[in-house]
């Protein structure tokens, strides 16, 4: 195993739109979403440590959850989980992340990617992440892993790549925003567009040097506690200076600004398990479509839907179609797949009873 290649895992997230069972105080990543007898995050971890030495891979999160990253991955040291003080989006994490491998490892070659994803072929995953390792070691790069679109989402940014490059690394020539669906369809029939699934590989110094170019402000803010980290000094340098940075996602504060962007076209098959409908695509169903997760069920004219439940429990549904179910300890939703994005405003409803 190459001791140059390091990952970082953003496990920092809420999820609330799979809520009631992703909370504040407990967020989808420490679930096992797909009854699989794995959490998100223990998949993700599992994933890349077939490419990434255990001792390389950091894990950041907010403060309140560190006590659920030990738990679940116990061949992680807690000075390899970086704890957040403040939420302040993904750049400041990933700038702070990199300053400490770099100090490590100035050879450094890291890939930054979500706790919650859903990749099938493992194999293929780390097939792909090799060949980005490979060309990141050799090129000043920033480089994302594009996923192949498969229809014309909107909910998604899409990767604009030159059509006119026959390398299998291309060159990005834009991001762009989330389209409305006519725009999603243009993408899809002009073949050089991919969705951005937010997995990132770069060298140290290449995504450094891109954040002294772009973010000067926060890169000296976090330049300030260079010489801490790795030390006793880090944690209390981190408490005193990180809610400082802005709150400000990486592609807006690096790789929208950067003309050294590469994309590589991924083999695998992704899910970003945004919301239940999106775990309903991924779960085995039964005849009438239905997808059935730690439930023992008796289903009467129902299609369509999505359960999840306590194994113990018996869920008797008839004439529901295309719902979500949710038995969660002291909450039982019931509520239309169509209207999925509004269940993060039922969250916050909650919240507040």
């Amino acid at each position: 195993m190459n001791n140059n290649y390091y990952a970082i895992i953003m496990a920092g997230g809420v999820g609330s739109r799979f809520w009631p069972v992703s909370t504040n105080d407990f967020p989808k990543q420490f679930h096992d979403m797909l009854g699989s007898g794995e959490t998100l995050i223990q998949k993700t971890f599992s994933r890349l440590s077939k490419l990434v030495p255990v001792e390389n891979i950091f894990i950041l999160t907010n403060e309140r959850y560190n006590s659920l990253v030990l738990e679940q991955l116990p061949k992680v040291k807690p000075e390899q989980v970086l704890l957040e003080p403040a939420m302040r989006n993904t750049a400041p994490c990933i700038l702070y992340a990199s300053l400490k491998i770099q100090k490590m490892n100035p050879n450094a070659v890291m890939v930054v990617a979500p706790s919650d994803h859903w990749i099938e072929d493992e194999t293929a995953f780390a097939d792909n992440l090799k060949q980005c390792f490979t060309f990141c070691q050799k090129e000043n790069a920033l480089l994302t892993l594009g996923i192949q679109p498969t229809f014309p989402n909107t909910g998604f940014g899409y990767i604009e790549f030159d059509k006119s490059d026959s390398s299998p690394i291309k060159k990005v020539n834009q991001f762009r925003e989330k389209p409305d669906y006519e725009t999603a369809k243009v993408f899809l029939e002009a073949g050089n567009f991919l969705w951005n699934g937010g997995i990132f590989i770069w060298s140290v110094k290449s995504v450094t040097d891109a954040f002294e170019k772009f973010q000067p402000q926060m890169n000296a803010l976090f330049q300030q506690g260079f010489n801490s980290y790795n030390t006793s000094g880090e944690k209390q340098f981190i408490l005193d200076n990180y809610s400082k940075a802005d709150n400000i996602s990486i592609d807006y504060a690096v790789m929208e600004k950067a003309s050294n962007v590469y994309v590589l076209p991924a083999t695998f098959d992704w899910n970003d398990l945004g919301t239940w409908g999106s775990l309903h695509e991924k779960l085995d169903k039964d005849e009438q479509n239905n997808a059935v997760v730690n439930a023992t069920v008796i289903l009467e004219n129902a299609s369509n839907n999505i359960i999840r439940s306590d194994a113990k429990k018996l869920v008797v549904i008839d004439g529901l179609d295309d719902y979500i179910i949710v038995d969660n300890e002291n909450v039982l939703m019931i509520y239309p797949k169509s209207k999925e994005q509004d269940i993060k405003k039922i969250t916050a409803k909650a919240n507040d009873l």
